[in-house]
């Protein structure tokens, strides 16, 4: 991504920041055939004293409709990240929708050193491309 992401929507949980950019692709979706698609761009920053491991993923995905998805999963794209004090982590994943909008948000669930678990808030999003042409 050479680009250099600007991150619209962040969380602060017991240190962790979670940040994010969305952008819509017009040349991933098929407008004609109703699907829209997003990627996103998330940042976890690791603002605490002591390293935490991402364990899950849990995402709640509405779409224009009101229709609501949940999404778990173990870690992000493949990957259960540590995150050392002072250290970040970056993926991108994408979203398709029927609709031209929607929103997703939800949280991670990991573990600190001493074993114990804790939520990540994951902030709110919008997704929105452009309204259809009639």
């Amino acid at each position: 991504m050479g680009m250099k992401q600007l991150f619209q929507h962040a969380a602060i949980t017991e240190g962790v920041t979670v940040r994010v950019a969305v952008n819509f692709l017009p040349e991933q979706s098929r407008v004609e055939a109703g699907k829209w698609f997003w990627v996103y761009h998330i940042r976890l920053e690791n603002d605490g004293d002591q390293p935490v491991q991402l364990l899950s993923r849990h995402w709640r995905i509405t779409d224009g409709r009101g229709m609501i998805n949940f999404v778990d999963g173990d870690g992000v794209v493949g990957e259960q990240p540590v995150l050392q004090p002072g250290q970040s982590h970056d993926y991108v994943s994408g979203c398709p929708l029927g609709t031209h909008h929607g929103s997703m948000e939800g949280h991670y669930t990991m573990q600190r050193a001493d074993g114990s678990l804790f939520d990540v808030a994951i902030p709110f999003f919008p997704l929105a491309a452009p309204a259809p042409a009639n």
